[in-house]
């Protein structure tokens, strides 16, 4: 049996508040994370493990899907505290989650920021500090794109690059679910591709989002926006259409 939970994390963000959506996946042996937010994430994740009487002490794996700042933000402070935890990241991800390459988010904000209007720039640097604040884990196991790992009755590693190159997607074959990272996001309820300006390589997104339709997907859950489990396939479909 195994089971899928949300862990809505709720940050500030200028004037607002925005929530974003790790996600916790449960079998008889395994307690895995997918994402674990910004730098400041790690009570804000224990309370909303608490909800369900979990706890980041029975963590055995977090999965990074990519090294955006709210996506591993917390994850040296969880793998500090709680050792016995195993990361596990793709191929191309793992210098950059180890720290041994430069943060490619970080370099994309260095090269524009000279472009940003006047009252962009200040904003421009607080976001470079931020990216550069988030600390890096010494180690990593590398799962491969299209690998079934053996949890929750068999999860498949779906390669989602053009967000960030090595970009990886958890289809849950099961509960016929896809976690999807940055690769889609649910606006008031709408499937939608990530923030272009974000992607580094349109091009791979959108042939990553080609690729979903041969998966029998009946639900999304987007780190931002959370679940979208209506017409699915629909919404998948004019995504793709809009691409031409």
């Amino acid at each position: 049996m195994s089971h899928i939970y949300l862990l809505p994390v709720t940050f500030n963000s200028g004037k607002s508040e925005r929530i974003i959506y790790p996600v916790l996946l449960k079998d008889e042996n395994e307690l895995i994370l997918i994402d674990c937010g910004y730098p400041d994430s790690m009570p804000k994740l224990e309370n909303a493990m608490q909800k369900y009487g979990l706890s980041l002490s029975q963590l055995t794996k977090i999965i990074i899907t990519h090294h955006d700042h709210d996506h591993m933000g917390a994850l040296k402070d969880i793998t500090q505290e709680y050792p016995q935890i195993e990361v596990l990241c793709s191929k191309e991800q793992a210098p950059y989650i180890t720290g041994k390459r430069k943060s490619l988010r970080l370099q994309q904000a260095e090269d524009i920021q000279n472009t940003l209007p006047e009252d962009k720039k200040e904003y421009g640097i607080q976001f470079q500090k931020v990216i550069s604040s988030v600390k890096k884990v010494d180690e990593v196991s590398i799962i491969d794109s299209g690998e079934i790992l053996p949890y929750c009755g068999g999860i498949e590693v779906v390669d989602t690059k053009g967000h960030m190159p090595g970009h990886i997607s958890l289809y849950v074959k099961q509960e016929k679910t896809l976690i999807s990272g940055d690769a889609l996001v649910n606006e008031g309820g709408k499937l939608r591709m990530a923030v272009p300006e974000y992607a580094l390589n349109m091009e791979e997104a959108k042939d990553s989002i080609r690729n979903l339709e041969n998966y029998d997907i009946e639900k999304i859950i987007c780190y931002h926006g959370g679940v979208c489990d209506t017409s699915v396939k629909d919404c998948l479909e004019e995504i793709i259409a809009s691409f031409s």
